[in-house]
């Protein structure tokens, strides 16, 4: 069994985030980048499904800028067999990055393609399945447990009321949960070995995907500075401020 991986090059969960002065975005210059923490907990369930004789091979993409190999090395290093990545200078939206994974799957016909739920840059949360929907593949989303029983896989997803089974055919798509899984640290020989594992690089206009944004955005704030907090003298000033001023009571 072949396994997909798409992971994303996204600002450091460590580093807070600025807003540019032009607020037209974010400011990434001099920012440490890393991979989307939901994609690392999908890498690593494949690689743990690989470690368990299910997957013979793990494949890993990702769409953006050339110094998104370096997020792919990253994925190499923690074990992964090979990576693709397609060179994009434009900020993609999900609907074209999943067009461009539908053409990969297309090439590579994997058996299962497992990616994080969301990207921690947008909070889209669309891209796993508007692939599915492209593919006509079954999916399962906020995966937190995933087992391969025969010719089928059984995922354990949290919903509100509790945790939903569900059992896919493969081919499918499954996008990975927080619980899924704890992510290993890549060693320093596997960081050397994964300078010489395959790479191949690709372009994204030259698939023949038309890659028009249809959202724009308008405006980015940062939240509006907290306010100071205050001493009450007495439990009766607290109940007062509570009711009248914050009226939570």
């Amino acid at each position: 069994m072949k396994i997909l991986v798409p992971i994303k090059r996204v600002i450091d969960y460590n580093v807070k985030v600025r807003v540019r002065r032009d607020g037209g975005g974010v400011e990434t210059a001099g920012v440490k980048m890393s991979m989307n923490p939901f994609d690392e907990i999908a890498v690593e369930e494949a690689l743990r499904l690989r470690e368990k004789g299910i997957a013979s091979e793990v494949l890993v993409v990702s769409i953006g800028v050339p110094q998104a190999a370096d997020t792919l090395r990253t994925a190499l290093a923690m074990g992964a067999d090979r990576a693709i990545l397609v060179q994009s200078e434009e900020s993609l939206e999900p609907l074209a990055v999943a067009k461009i994974l539908k053409i990969l799957v297309e090439r590579e016909t994997p058996d299962l393609v497992i990616l994080g739920k969301q990207a921690i840059d947008d909070d889209m949360n669309a891209t796993g399945q508007m692939l599915a929907g492209l593919l006509d593949w079954p999916q399962a989303t906020f995966a937190s447990r995933v087992e391969k029983t025969g010719d089928s896989l059984t995922v354990s997803r949290e919903v509100d009321g509790g945790s939903e089974t569900l059992s896919l055919t493969l081919p499918a798509i499954v996008t990975a949960d927080l619980r899924l899984n704890e992510p290993r640290y890549a060693s320093l020989p596997n960081i050397m070995k994964a300078k010489k594992k395959p790479l191949e690089t690709l372009s994204a206009a030259d698939l023949g995907i038309d890659l028009t944004r249809r959202l724009t955005t308008l405006s980015i704030a940062e939240p509006p500075t907290r306010k100071a907090g205050i001493k009450v003298g007495s439990v009766a000033e607290l109940v007062e401020k509570l009711r009248n001023e914050a009226k939570v009571i």
